[in-house]
């Protein structure tokens, strides 16, 4: 009978080490940082996901943005939710997966649009999902990596 690999509270977690897309790499080689779950600010969080997407690791961009998600209220965990989407659909369209990259895209960008006049946290949502939405309708293409803040968006 093969145990399970458990993290500290004795929830099932993987134990491998895992490459810059989140993928699984054999037992005793050397991978990327993991994403440590802490409580951050909606600025911490996004300082450290636009890190992680700049550096092209967009599954640690998930791992952030969904630890803010569970730990949003309610009237924002939409957003962060579709953010951690946005960062899938991106971290799928690296792995090679098409399919993947525009469903998980499409639905980060529906979940994102409600919140496209508020612009949360400085966020400019209207670009993240035209971005969103360009990326869908050519997911093996060169897409860039998208930029989270009103002012720093590239639409390359």
């Amino acid at each position: 009978m093969t145990t399970r690999d458990r993290n500290a509270e004795g929830r099932p977690e993987n134990a491998r080490p895992r490459d810059g897309l989140g993928r699984p790499l054999p037992r005793g080689t050397s991978g990327i940082e993991k994403v440590e779950y802490r409580s951050r600010t909606a600025a911490e969080a996004l300082d450290a996901a636009q890190d992680y997407l700049d550096r092209e690791m967009p599954f640690h961009a998930h791992e952030v943005f969904e630890d803010q998600w569970k730990a949003s209220d309610p009237a924002h965990r939409g957003l962060w939710q579709g953010l951690a989407q946005l960062a899938v659909g991106l971290t799928h369209q690296r792995r090679g997966n098409t399919h993947g990259a525009v469903a998980v895209t499409t639905r980060g960008a529906d979940a994102l649009e409600p919140y496209a006049a508020e612009e949360p946290y400085g966020i400019d949502v209207s670009a993240l999902v035209s971005w969103a939405r360009a990326l869908a309708s050519r997911p093996e293409g060169d897409v860039p990596v998208p930029r989270l803040l009103r002012g720093v968006y590239d639409a390359e």
